[in-house]
């Protein structure tokens, strides 16, 4: 697990300032302490650069990035981990590759050089980004992971094409402008954002699944990009009847899973797992305990809110399993003390205070000396865990159901999502026009974000809000979307693939996964994220994912014999921090910050926000007259404006390459 960078220029004749490169890598040094490396290409105009954490090979001269191959013809700079790695050395080996580290990265080149990039990422399992350079071609190659695990940022400057793993690392370039768009500024307000996108200017993302090309033309460079895997859920038609034989679903999920685990515990560093007390951790630690006959090192995050606080049954299970249990209890004040530095490495504001608690939760892990966790992200998006599906499966997938079936579902989403509305869930019902034409109804989602508009948008400075007179944010994100991967799919489905591309990419694996994990250099593994697993649970039939109002079903019968009685019959319960608004500390905390980025001269000062509005907004925060469910959007408003003025003093009002140049000289790093 490292952190990558680039530079390409229009000019071939123009070579990448070496100082530049390891400036690009001195910013992310948290993404890899352990080293860094550059390589210019001659003649070439092309340079990448690297920060490593070592995990697989700690021969830290020996397995140094950037790669070049032997031939002199191809470089390459990697962020992740691929996985079955071994294998497919022996198998290049057999066929005449020569290796000359034990690092999983260097499989890229010699697969390449047989098989070419298409064959090549039909091989590569796991969680990845890698930049791609092929002098032959005189391309290179931006590939991201096939759920955007891995972060990767690209942009164009007069000079050419720059790219990272952060976008600090783009804005260490003196070349790449750090403005807002005011589209992005909006899509920070209301939280969901626009895949591929960031909330600066010109600066775009790597979709997941996707390779962006560049290839040089007579000192012209030309951008195209290629979609080479996508969430591809079988036509509803296609799905077995009510009366499948669900154990083969079962045993199906639990061989896949177990795969998957086996797979991520390799390392050259001990392994952990991150637990809190939903099945998918416990199941994770329960299957890592299982594979490695080892007492697992687990690490729980504790909330002094018994409404929010999962630490008994992860205790439970950690007592099943003998892990060896470290818990973190953290206070309503801890979370805001600590929200300033998050934002710097969140890049994106966040709604809930969860990544403040997982960024502290990173940083004790890499103080006991760990460096990989096994995680549990992608469990909920796979086997429809969260409130929203279960309601959208209500709405648009239990037509058959009799009234008196329906009126039980309708009272258990009602008892059971009082503690999302606002967040989780929209406070009322919202349709997007865009999202109804493009998959036949708005997916609950994305509702609560959506329709933030009437809150959102007057907040947003009077020059700004003028140019957002015909923006549609539901449209912009609907467009995103591919119509073939939606076109003839059962409702749950849709509404699975829809989150999949928004919340899972855009939030879950950002800051509240790589951006807060990597801030402490240290390295989760989402066992569930797993294509091999993934591509098997899209085949699972939704009553199975949702049966009788249970969610994740299946995977529930699968881990049945590693669960505690307790968690097996627990229902849903979303992992998040405790709102503001509900304890006085958290809020005084709140002020707090305010008063200093969120001041009349602040605001005035970046000019992205209506400083009477946001006024207004924390007074109608404070006013009793205000029901709970909006004071929970409210909180999340507040944090929103809170994100984008941190974001300014961060990233414009900062000079980032001189901080990063000063970050260089105090690391010793020179070219």
């Amino acid at each position: 697990m490292c952190g990558i960078a680039g530079i390409f220029n229009r000019n071939a004749g123009q070579q990448p300032n070496p100082q530049t490169l390891v400036n690009m890598a001195a910013i992310m040094h948290h993404r890899g302490p352990d080293g860094f490396g550059y390589h210019v290409m001659p003649n070439s105009g092309v340079g990448f650069s690297h920060a490593r954490l070592s995990i697989i090979d700690l021969d830290e001269d020996r397995a140094r990035q950037p790669f070049v191959n032997d031939s002199g013809n191809l470089l390459l700079a990697h962020n992740g981990e691929f996985y079955d790695f071994k294998r497919i050395r022996a198998d290049l080996t057999a066929r005449g590759a020569r290796f000359r580290t034990k690092s999983d990265s260097e499989i890229v080149l010699h697969l390449y050089e047989r098989e070419g990039l298409n064959e090549t990422l039909k091989h590569l399992r796991g969680e990845f980004a890698f930049g791609l350079y092929d002098t032959q071609e005189d391309a290179m190659y931006l590939v991201r992971d096939r759920f955007g695990i891995k972060p990767l940022y690209y942009t164009e400057t007069p000079e050419g094409v720059v790219f990272g793993s952060e976008l600090k690392v783009l804005f260490a370039h003196p070349a790449v402008q750090r403005k807002f768009s005011s589209e992005g500024l909006y899509h920070q307000l209301i939280q969901v954002m626009v895949p591929g996108s960031t909330a600066f200017e010109g600066i775009k993302q790597v979709a997941p699944g996707h390779v962006v090309k560049v290839v040089r033309n007579s000192d012209q460079l030309e951008l195209s990009e290629q979609k080479y895997w996508d969430v591809n859920f079988p036509l509803a038609h296609e799905y077995p009847g009510d009366d499948v034989d669900e154990q083969q679903y079962i045993d199906g999920v639990r061989k896949h899973l177990l795969e998957a685990v086996q797979h991520r515990l390799t390392a050259d560093v001990p392994v952990g797992c991150y637990l809190s007390g939903g099945i998918d951790s416990c199941a994770i630690l329960g299957l890592s305990a299982a594979a490695t006959q080892t007492s697992v090192k687990a690490f729980t995050i504790g909330f002094d809110s018994n409404d929010y606080d999962e630490t008994p049954i992860a205790q439970e299970m950690a007592e099943a399993t003998g892990a060896d249990h470290h818990i973190m209890r953290l206070k309503a004040d801890d979370l805001y003390d600590h929200f300033v530095k998050t934002i710097w490495h969140t890049e994106r504001t966040i709604y809930n205070t969860l990544g403040v608690a997982k960024y502290l939760m990173s940083q004790q892990v890499h103080d006991v000396g760990y460096k990989v966790v096994l995680t549990g992200e992608g469990s909920d998006e796979l086997f429809a865990g969260y409130p929203a599906f279960r309601k959208d499966m209500f709405l648009h997938g239990l037509d058959h159901l009799p009234d008196s079936e329906r009126k039980a579902w309708q009272e258990l989403l009602e008892k059971n999502n009082k503690l999302f509305k606002g967040a989780m869930l929209a406070r009322e019902e919202f349709v997007s026009p865009a999202f109804n034409a493009k998959m036949g109804f708005t997916p609950s989602c994305v509702q609560p974000w959506l329709s933030c508009a009437d809150t959102a948008l007057p907040l947003i400075s009077e020059e700004r809000r003028a140019e957002l007179d015909d923006y549609d944010a539901g449209k912009a994100i609907a467009n995103t979307l591919d119509e073939a991967m939606l076109k003839g799919r059962h409702p749950l489905d849709r509404a699975q693939y829809v989150w999949i591309k928004t919340m899972l990419e855009g939030q879950i694996l950002t800051w509240g996964g790589d951006r807060v994990d990597m801030a402490n250099s240290m390295e989760a593994r989402p066992p569930f994220l797993d294509h091999h697993l993934a591509e098997y649970a899209f085949t699972v039939p939704p009553h199975l994912r949702i049966k009788g109002n249970k969610e994740k079903y299946v995977l529930r019968e699968a881990m049945k014999g590693l669960l505690p009685e307790t968690l097996y019959k627990r229902e849903k319960f979303a992992f998040m921090a405790p709102p503001a608004h509900t304890d006085p500390k958290k809020w005084q905390a709140v002020l707090k910050l305010a008063e200093q980025f969120l001041s009349e001269d602040a605001v005035k000062e970046a000019g992205l926000l209506d400083y009477a509005e946001v006024q207004r907004t924390f007074e109608k925060h404070e006013s009793d007259a205000v029901p709970i469910d909006e004071k929970v959007q409210l909180d999340a408003v507040i944090n929103h404006m809170l994100g984008v003025q941190i974001l300014h003093h961060h990233f414009v009002k900062t000079d980032v390459p001189a901080l990063a140049q000063q970050r260089a000289n105090e690391l010793g790093w020179c070219a």
